[in-house]
C-alpha cells in the first residue's frame, strides 16, 4: 500500500461549543441532527471542513449554516483524534468555543439541524459522537480562563447587576461564592463602571446596575494589572 493511500484518507471537522447564560443558568447552543449517524440525536453544530478551506474560516461558515448566527468570535481549544470517535471513518474534529450573550441572538436550524435550542449545561449527559467530551473540555477551559480574564462580561447585558455578575460565576464554576468577599474583590479590581441607574420593573428592590469598562482594563492591563477572581 502506498503512502498517499495510506496517509491522505484521514477527514478534518470543526465543532462549536457556543456558551450563553440566561436565568442564572449557563447554556450551550445544541442542534437535533436530521440525518445519520445520530439521528434525532442533539449535538454540537459541527461539520466536515472542506478540502480547499482555511481552517480558521470553517468553524464559522459550519455556525452560519446550521445556526444562521454571524459575527460570532470563536477561540480554538482543542483536537480530539480518537480513531473511532466517527462511525464512517477516521475524522479529526477541531472544538473552537465562543461566549455570546444569549438574548440578542435568534438563531434557526438549517441544513442537517432539524432543530435548535439552549440547554442547561448542568443537565446534559449525553451528546452525539463525542461532543459531551469536547463540551467538558471547553467548560474546563472557560472555568479557567474566567478567573483570570474578563471574559465572563460577554456573556451578560450592558448593564448588570452585582448579583447577576456573582450568579453568572457560580454558574460558569458550579460552586456557591460568599457575597461578601466577591462583591469587595469584584468592586477592588477596578474595572466597574457604576452607571448611577437602577433596574426597572421588579418585583423586588432595585438593584443598581455596572458596565464593565474595557477601555479601563486595557490601559491597566497594559501596565501589568492582573485581573483575578
Amino acid at each position: 500500500m502506498s503512502i498517499g493511500n495510506t496517509f491522505f484518507k484521514t477527514a478534518f471537522s470543526v465543532d462549536n461549543v457556543i456558551f450563553g447564560f440566561d436565568q442564572s443558568l449557563l447554556k450551550i447552543l445544541l442542534i437535533k441532527r436530521a440525518e445519520r449517524p445520530f439521528k434525532d440525536e442533539w449535538a454540537l453544530p459541527g461539520d466536515l471542513v472542506y478540502p480547499d478551506e482555511h481552517l480558521d474560516n470553517a468553524p464559522k461558515r459550519v455556525l452560519k449554516e446550521l445556526t444562521g448566527l454571524e459575527n460570532v468570535f470563536l477561540e480554538q481549544v482543542a483536537t480530539f483524534g480518537k480513531v473511532d470517535r466517527h462511525p464512517k471513518g477516521r475524522v479529526i474534529t477541531v472544538a473552537y468555543y465562543s461566549l455570546v450573550n444569549s438574548a440578542n441572538l435568534n438563531p434557526k436550524a438549517y441544513s442537517f439541524a432539524e432543530d435548535i435550542a439552549w440547554h442547561e449545561v448542568s443537565k446534559i449527559t449525553t451528546l452525539a459522537f463525542d461532543h459531551k467530551l469536547i463540551m467538558d473540555r471547553c467548560l474546563e477551559t472557560l472555568k479557567s480562563k474566567v478567573r483570570s480574564q474578563p471574559i465572563g462580561f460577554e456573556l451578560l447585558p450592558q448593564k448588570f447587576t452585582l448579583s447577576e455578575l456573582q450568579d453568572l460565576y457560580e454558574a460558569v464554576l458550579g460552586k456557591s461564592l460568599d457575597k461578601r468577599n466577591f462583591r469587595k474583590k469584584i468592586m477592588s479590581l477596578g474595572v466597574l463602571l457604576d452607571q448611577e441607574e437602577y433596574q426597572q420593573g421588579v418585583a423586588h428592590r432595585p438593584a443598581k446596575l455596572f458596565q464593565f469598562d474595557r477601555l479601563r482594563y486595557e490601559d491597566a492591563k497594559s501596565r501589568g494589572f492582573i485581573f483575578e477572581i
